[in-house]
């Protein structure tokens, strides 16, 4: 124990209870020591703050997973962020190297920074494309994953961004195609640090909601890095393991996030989803017209060519003797039904006679017929197993043998061996 009352760190860690708890400045001290062991590490993530003040020797900055909802608190020298070769803003992805404290009179975690490196869109492309290998060498694009849209869904989930331009024309294109569909909104933010745990967020809710059918992932045009939050593995994954259905409309057309690959249908661009996914009333309307007037013209058409059929079949001879052909056909039947009889008898007389023929062998050759004939088996007995003598090193002398006949079997003792050659074997006797 050390003096400020925490436990050393090498030796035996001091008893923990309701009785004996430990000082809050033990677990300060113990959680900053462990910290530092970690020692420098290279952290990625997105500046979501940045507060550099004026004539101050720390600069603070927030660093934010782009993936989880998750931030760390950082502080720096100002230099490294007034001398960065590409200006640092909030949103900028950056790589950073420094060491974790602890600091125990807060209870606060900070990360020091020593070196920060933007990272560019070239990079950002880069590890799309490797992220867009993995998934698709674990067969996350497969076409066989791809689940069906239905054709008039009741409800459809859209996720979109807050008074977009998206937004405003898939509801325009599919209230205009069909009036009566429904939607169920989420609004999210589509680009910047938070977009992707809100679009899980969003996501999640409207896969659990059974009235959703389909699911639509929106967003207008943007520069690459604005539709990077659509590349995102996390995201991704989620659309995978999806139980609806769902339908990534992100950008324009010649955008292609990951989110494309993923989905179960890629849209080019928001409107074409509303009219990929909202059947247009009018031309369903107009098809049903047509498909009535079809199957009338149809129905119209088959009854006429029966009714013709029917009076040919009418007209033919055959139908004024239906049973004539009976008739002739009846001495053939007969014919035909003795030979096969026949034929089944001989087959079965010959069988039996090689079966009879092959049990007569099999019995003359059996055990049970050799050992009528005077031979007997001898089987060495040692405890509960028995193991068949071949040869007088088989049987030694005193083994206890059991020797099987034809009706029973004999229990004895071998005496002695004797080999062919006349050679006697000790009987082992004293």
């Amino acid at each position: 124990m050390k003096q400020d009352g925490s436990p050393a760190v090498g030796g035996m860690a001091q008893t923990n209870s309701a009785e004996q708890p430990w000082p809050v400045r033990s677990v300060a001290i113990k959680v900053a020591q462990w910290i530092d062991r970690l020692g420098h590490i290279w952290v990625e993530g997105q500046i979501t703050q940045i507060n550099l003040r004026p004539g101050t020797r720390t600069a603070f900055l927030v660093l934010r997973d782009p993936s989880a909802d998750m931030s760390l608190s950082v502080t720096c020298d100002p230099d490294l962020i007034r001398n960065a070769t590409v200006p640092l803003r909030e949103g900028s992805r950056v790589v950073v190297y420094g060491k974790l404290s602890f600091f125990t009179g807060r209870g606060t975690i900070s990360l020091r920074v020593l070196e920060i490196r933007p990272v560019g869109i070239g990079e950002l492309l880069a590890r799309v494309e490797r992220l867009k290998a993995l998934l698709a060498a674990e067969g996350l694009f497969d076409p066989r994953l791809k689940r069906a849209i239905p054709f008039l869904p009741a409800t459809i989930g859209l996720i979109t961004g807050r008074a977009s331009a998206a937004e405003r024309d898939i509801l325009t294109i599919a209230r205009n195609r069909w009036p009566a569909v429904r939607f169920e909104i989420r609004n999210t933010a589509v680009q910047g640090p938070t977009a992707v745990p809100q679009m899980l967020t969003a996501l999640a809710e409207l896969d659990r909601d059974p009235t959703v059918e389909v699911i639509l992932l929106a967003r207008g045009g943007g520069s690459v890095e604005d539709l990077l939050p659509f590349s995102d593995e996390a995201l991704c994954r989620a659309i995978v393991a999806a139980n609806t259905p769902i339908v990534s409309a992100i950008g324009h057309e010649p955008d292609n996030p990951l989110t494309d690959f993923v989905a179960d249908l890629r849209a080019a661009t928001p409107t074409d989803a509303a009219k990929r996914v909202v059947p247009d009333a009018a031309a369903e309307l107009t098809g049903v017209r047509d498909l009535r007037a079809r199957t009338a013209a149809a129905l119209r058409g088959w009854v006429d060519r029966e009714t013709r059929t029917l009076a040919q079949l009418r007209s033919r001879p055959a139908l004024a003797d239906p049973l004539r052909e009976l008739d002739r056909r009846h001495e053939d039947i007969e014919r035909l039904r003795t030979s096969a009889r026949r034929c089944a008898e001989q087959f079965i007389h010959t069988e039996s006679t090689a079966a009879r023929h092959l049990r007569e062998k099999l019995t003359a050759v059996g055990p049970a017929a050799t050992l009528a004939r005077g031979y007997a088996v001898v089987q060495r007995v040692t405890g509960h197993e028995r193991h068949v003598v071949r040869t007088i090193e088989d049987g030694p002398a005193g083994s206890q043998l059991r020797i099987r006949v034809t009706d029973g079997a004999i229990t004895a003792a071998a005496l002695g061996a004797e080999a062919l050659g006349g050679e006697h074997t000790d009987t082992g006797r004293n």
